[in-house]
């Protein structure tokens, strides 16, 4: 029992000095400001934001909830291993040991909020996913990229949304785009952008031969609030056009889609999921915003051709992360160098390890 004592006061220690940082009488001074806002009589007569509100004030909830609930069971835990030593039966104290074994693994996630404390950090996402250099192989690659993805963000209890999507001719996705709505979405999922290059033996070939692959991710963080870009209605080309792929009832019988070319930077956006063509426009020039305030923030030449739409470069030498399948089988991430074998767990949405050596490696450089 001495053993587990000390893991708890460890991890009490590393708890205390958290909760420091992450300041939650703040967190609890906005939450009420929040609420206040949602009273207020009007406050559904706008939709969209009273929306985008109750969905903050829920994930910021949920938040100090996780981390009140945490500060109680290790003070609980605590209070039941410094009773009488020989009163502990095995039995309790194999049942301490598993519980302190998910409080481990739960607060290791949690300490990853103190990690996020850039602009956009709390923010939704928008994720688009392009195939490459690979044909079919690369198009396959990125509906599996889709999937990983959308199982990631059910694990964090996180809604996504579609907006987007082109089928390749045989198999899997020429693009997509989809948003990923809940806090720190865009922290998270951040770590994902860059080439995603796969090694497997092909599906596709009748002779099983070994193939490369590759895809490009970008994400965005979904900007909808003090925006401080101005979008002038001369400067863009809006299109029309019939919705193809997946979608609901409407699609295939209208032109719905939307297609919006920013003139000035040859920024292009796309909507076809939504219901009517002005909800396409409108959800179109969101990302456009949101594209256009990360374009004119970031100083790199090669960011901003990445947020122009240019990718030719998800082939090879511009990898961020390869995932090999054969012959051997391993995932490794470029810029951090974090690797698993466990191939099986991440394509399934198991990405919180990569995500956090991704984090510290951004702390290292600051």
């Amino acid at each position: 029992m001495n053993e587990l004592k000390e893991q708890l006061l460890e991890l009490k220690d590393r708890f205390d000095r958290a909760w420091e940082v992450i300041d939650m009488a703040r967190k609890k001074a906005e939450l009420l400001d929040l609420q206040g806002t949602m009273s207020d009589p009007d406050f559904w007569q706008d939709q969209k934001r009273a929306k985008q509100v109750s969905q903050t004030a829920t994930d910021l909830e949920k938040e100090i909830k996780q981390w009140e609930k945490m500060h109680h069971d290790i003070v609980d835990t605590l209070e039941i291993l410094e009773m009488d030593m020989a009163d502990q039966e095995v039995s309790m104290r194999e049942d301490i040991a598993g519980q302190l074994q998910i409080m481990e693994k739960t607060f290791r996630q949690m300490e990853l909020a103190l990690f996020l404390g850039d602009k956009y950090d709390t923010h939704s996402a928008i994720v688009s996913i392009h195939s490459g250099t690979g044909g079919t192989d690369a198009a396959d690659w990125a509906e599996m990229l889709l999937r990983m993805y959308m199982r990631f963000a059910e694990k964090q209890g996180w809604a996504t949304n579609i907006s987007f999507i082109s089928p390749a001719q045989e198999a899997g996705i020429k693009s997509v785009q989809f948003t990923v709505t809940g806090r720190y979405a865009y922290g998270y999922l951040k770590s994902e952008h860059g080439v995603h290059r796969l090694v497997r033996i092909s599906p596709f070939d009748a002779e099983k031969m070994r193939h490369t692959s590759f895809a490009m991710v970008e994400v965005l963080p979904l900007i909808e609030d003090n925006l401080s870009v101005e979008i002038k209605p001369e400067e863009l080309r809006i299109e029309t056009f019939r919705s193809g792929g997946h979608g609901g009832q409407s699609v295939n019988t209208t032109d719905s889609a939307v297609r919006i070319v920013h003139i000035p930077t040859g920024i292009v956006v796309q909507c076809q999921n939504e219901r009517s063509q002005a909800q396409n426009k409108d959800k179109a020039l969101s990302f456009l915003q949101s594209k256009l305030q990360k374009y004119y923030e970031t100083e790199a030449e090669e960011e901003k051709a990445r947020l122009r739409g240019e990718y030719t470069e998800a082939a090879w030498g511009n990898q961020a992360r390869s995932y090999v399948l054969h012959p051997y089988k391993l995932i490794k991430d470029h810029r951090t160098d974090f690797e698993t074998s466990d191939v099986e767990s991440v394509l399934d949405g198991d990405l919180m390890e990569f995500i956090e050596s991704y984090l510290q490696y951004l702390q290292k450089k600051k």
